[in-house]
């Protein structure tokens, strides 16, 4: 897996998600930022480019239907998940259907080393 790509790993048969999905990011959007159609989006774009092995082109209104919610409820998640850097969108024209990558920012950083004073 790609670092920084998609918080899944698909395993014959089985899905496994990234402890960070559930354990900080379902709290983080559903709990603190009041968006949970966003953690919706997130959690099938994430699941769907694992299985996939690449990143997903879907319209908006293929992803509403896919996940069981309104067409602009999806277009306000995919606006706040690009805002705060969980998926990158990318189009061949301004008309063309998009191309999502579910992004892991939590896996591209390192955490600096706290030392304690003696």
């Amino acid at each position: 897996m790609e670092p920084g790509v998609s918080g899944f790993v698909l395993t014959n048969p089985e899905l496994i998600m990234d402890d960070y999905i559930i354990d900080v990011l379902l709290r983080d959007l559903v709990g603190h930022d009041r968006r949970p159609v966003s953690f919706l989006v997130y959690l099938w774009l994430a699941a769907e480019q694992a299985r996939r092995g690449a990143s997903v082109q879907i319209s908006y209104q293929e992803l509403a239907e896919n996940i069981g919610v309104s067409k602009s409820s999806v277009q306000a998640a995919i606006s706040w998940l690009r805002r705060r850097k969980l998926l990158s969108a990318t189009k061949q024209n301004a008309t063309a259907i998009p191309r999502y990558t579910a992004l892991t920012p939590w896996k591209s950083f390192s955490r600096p080393k706290h030392t304690r004073p003696r």
